[in-house]
């Protein structure tokens, strides 16, 4: 089940939503009340440290930084 971000169009309240496969109704604001909202772009995640392993964990790094400059 994705988060989607969305932006109120009458007071510009942006917000998260939990969205449900069966949800096919756009939401509304939870400051206003109004249903008139807009999908936001969101930024996309990235796993800074590599696939995690099957142990839950991250595999080390292929290749080390020297100590050195």
């Amino acid at each position: 089940m994705p988060i989607f971000e969305y932006q109120c169009k009458a007071c510009c309240h942006q917000f998260e939503q939990l969205v449900f496969s069966s949800d096919e109704e756009m939401p509304v604001c939870p400051v206003c009340q109004c249903a008139d909202v807009q999908k936001l772009m969101s930024v996309g995640s990235v796993r800074p440290n590599g696939i995690p392993t099957g142990s839950g964990g991250f595999a080390p790094p292929a290749c080390k930084p020297s100590a050195g400059g």
